[in-house]
């Protein structure tokens, strides 16, 4: 069952406007990546379902997490279909995100009061995941659909949607203002925080700087 409610969730990812992911088939260096984001001053974490048995590992790390980091929203992303978004739903997600829109994944989650936040690469898509529900989209993949600029052309006539990028999102000051300049609620960072060399080289204070960075850099641009 999730420890937060929808609304709460949202208000996070809005008040914080960086949503950090990643998955490792190691729940020891899992539970060391979620720690090293938490220092880095991020109340937000999105396990990557990716790999098999990935959901043994989440049911492992939800305990962790709720003893640990009372303040730690824990979701799970790269959902597609509704069987596995149950699945980790009674392990406890507080949210569920999609590289893609699946209509019958929202159902799931609106009945159960999960936040989903579908994956949309067009206006058609975004149009048709709000209309279902969905309040924030994860707009993806980011950089591959045009970036800031369709960001910025989508919010033109539709200046109530609520974006977040993912794909195409760096840790690097220009690009994240670019993203905020077009308008976007928050972004979604994987391999740009956490990075191949530091992971294996369990540098994990490397990816808590970054994360304190790129929050310090929203915080003045928001």
């Amino acid at each position: 069952m999730a420890y937060w409610k929808r609304l709460e969730v949202y208000n996070k990812i809005l008040d914080q406007g960086l949503m950090p992911l990643a998955y490792h088939p190691d729940i020891a260096v899992m539970k060391e990546l979620v720690n090293a984001v938490v220092k880095g001053g991020s109340n937000l974490f999105e396990f990557t379902n990716r790999g098999d048995g990935a959901h043994k590992v989440f049911e492992e790390l939800v305990p962790h997490c709720r003893e640990r980091y009372p303040e730690l929203v824990l979701g799970v992303g790269s959902v597609i279909d509704p069987g596995t978004g149950a699945l980790y739903i009674s392990l406890g997600a507080d949210f569920i995100v999609g590289s893609i829109y699946n209509q019958d994944l929202g159902k799931i989650c609106n009945r159960r009061k999960i936040a989903y936040i579908p994956g949309c690469g067009s206006a058609t898509e975004i149009s048709s995941a709000e209309e279902s529900g969905v309040e924030i989209v994860k707009v993806f993949p980011g950089g591959a659909v045009g970036g800031p600029k369709f960001v910025k052309s989508i919010l033109g006539p539709t200046p109530w949607s609520l974006i977040m990028p993912t794909g195409g999102v760096t840790a690097e000051r220009e690009n994240v203002e670019s993203w905020f300049n077009a308008g976007v609620a928050a972004v979604g960072m994987g391999s740009a925080i956490f990075r191949k060399e530091w992971v294996a080289a369990a540098d994990y204070g490397k990816i808590s700087d970054i994360t304190r960075a790129v929050l310090s850099w929203i915080k003045e641009l928001k």
